[in-house]
């Protein structure tokens, strides 16, 4: 009888060193080129930018080498690069503005690596967390209240999602996001069954039971109510198509894709057809250049449309163009900025990276044992998925405006260290996805899915 040896899978932290620091020289170049552009000079405050963001980033390697040697070695390099050129657009527009929100980023990007390494030192497996299903849940729902209570919330924008705390504010349905993301991982671990195996059939659909239909219509309702006391369309969006993306993977039924389409559909509709910020979105979005609109209430978007439009293929250069003439150009319209002094070819390379992050985070979903797991990892993905394309979409005029914030790009802590936790989350998932059977023990549930190592390039 021929002895089947085990595949144990290299750890690649060497590769992932070295991409890391491939990542801080290109954010610290790009960092230079501002400051030979604008000023002639290289930047005195190079070496402590750089200097800082890599060193946290290698600092946060070190702890995987030592926590968690499976993980993914592409998570950290690519969010590493993705923060390192928000900062410098953002340091760009600091330099046309005389403002100092690149310091401030900076801050919020130490503490997004050391959030990132709190969660990898603390949460030595991730299937413990399938403990906290519903305390996941009411934690989420709190933080998604937590703006509506009086003197506490603020209404920047006309979007009643942030809670002030002092001089600063925080958006506290960022991390809201990855609580819903365990709660949902965890529930449809356990009624994925009855989700997947019951109900009629109707045409060519595999319709649920009514009483299965239970946690969309609360999500769909949720998603809705978020809409009409926040006014914020973006969330809303985010967290109905999250928990469909996350129904989808456990179930494997398309039906539930197309009751959600259908469902978003009729709340789009009512919410188009009834409520005033809602349609103001959908008028600037289908006819931003009449001459009132053009000048008022789509200023915003036309003004990066023409950014994007003077960048052309390869943009104008860093330095060279006139993003600040955007209003919020480093937070809601950074991809805007970008394309104006990168191009077409900036931007397309900028995507790339988001596709490798969610592919490796898709990767890891594939890869791991448990279905806890599976979901967990798939809904962070998609988490980060949504975002992307809700922002994205919204600039370039594929769909209306959400007010939603590029991950690790755009200016705003909340949204910064909410996205660092997420990648430390995949980063554990993977460690296990990647880590030889036999080294994997039992989780808290008892049960690892598999008998034999599976090989995760």
């Amino acid at each position: 009888m021929a002895t089947v040896l085990p595949v144990y899978p290299t750890t690649r932290r060497n590769v992932e060193l070295l991409l890391v620091l491939l990542a801080v020289l290109i954010a610290g170049g790009a960092w230079a080129v501002v400051g030979l552009t604008l000023d002639g000079a290289v930047p005195p405050n190079l070496l402590a930018y750089a200097g800082g963001l890599g060193g946290l980033a290698v600092l946060l390697h070190l702890l995987l080498r030592w926590r968690a040697k499976h993980a993914d070695p592409l998570l950290l390099p690519v969010a590493t690069l993705l923060n390192g050129l928000g900062l410098v657009m953002i340091h760009r527009i600091d330099q046309a503005l005389d403002t100092t929100s690149a310091s401030r980023q900076f801050l919020w990007s130490a503490l997004g690596i050391v959030a990132a390494g709190v969660v990898l030192a603390f949460v030595r497996d991730h299937r413990v967390l399938r403990r906290y299903t519903w305390t996941a849940a009411v934690a989420g729902l709190v933080l998604l209240l937590l703006p509506l209570v009086p003197g506490l919330g603020r209404t920047i924008n006309g979007a009643r999602i942030w809670i002030g705390l002092g001089p600063f504010s925080f958006q506290p349905g960022e991390l809201a996001k990855i609580c819903l993301a365990v709660f949902f991982a965890g529930y449809l671990v356990v009624h994925r069954d009855a989700l997947s195996l019951t109900g009629r059939k109707v045409l060519f659909l595999q319709l649920p039971r009514a009483r299965d239909l239970g946690p969309i219509l609360l999500a769909w309702v949720a998603s809705i109510g978020i809409l009409v006391l926040q006014r914020d369309l973006g969330t809303s969006l985010l967290f109905f198509g999250l928990f469909v993306a996350v129904l989808y993977v456990s179930t494997e039924r398309v039906s539930w894709i197309v009751l959600g389409l259908l469902m978003f559909s009729a709340a789009a509709v009512f919410a188009a057809t009834t409520m005033s910020h809602v349609q103001a979105r959908v008028d600037i979005w289908l006819n931003p250049f009449t001459a009132e609109n053009r000048t008022g209430s789509a200023y915003q978007l036309v003004q990066g449309l023409y950014g994007m439009a003077n960048g052309g293929l390869i943009g104008t250069g860093l330095g060279e163009g006139r993003p600040q003439t955007v209003p919020y150009a480093n937070s809601d319209f950074i991809y805007s900025s970008l394309g104006e002094e990168l191009g077409l070819v900036g931007l397309f390379a900028v995507l790339v990276l988001y596709v490798v992050l969610v592919e490796r985070g898709l990767r890891t979903a594939i890869g791991v044992r448990d279905g806890f797991g599976k979901l967990l990892a798939a809904g962070l993905a998609f988490s980060v998925t949504l975002q992307v394309f809700v922002v994205v979409g919204g600039v370039t005029r594929v769909i209306p405006l959400t007010g939603l914030t590029m991950p690790f790009l755009a200016a705003g802590g909340s949204s910064l260290v909410s996205n660092w936790i997420v990648v430390a989350l995949l980063l554990r998932v993977s460690d296990l996805a990647r880590r030889p059977a036999a080294e994997v023990r039992n989780g808290p549930e008892g049960d690892t899915g598999v008998t034999q190592a599976v090989r995760i390039p």
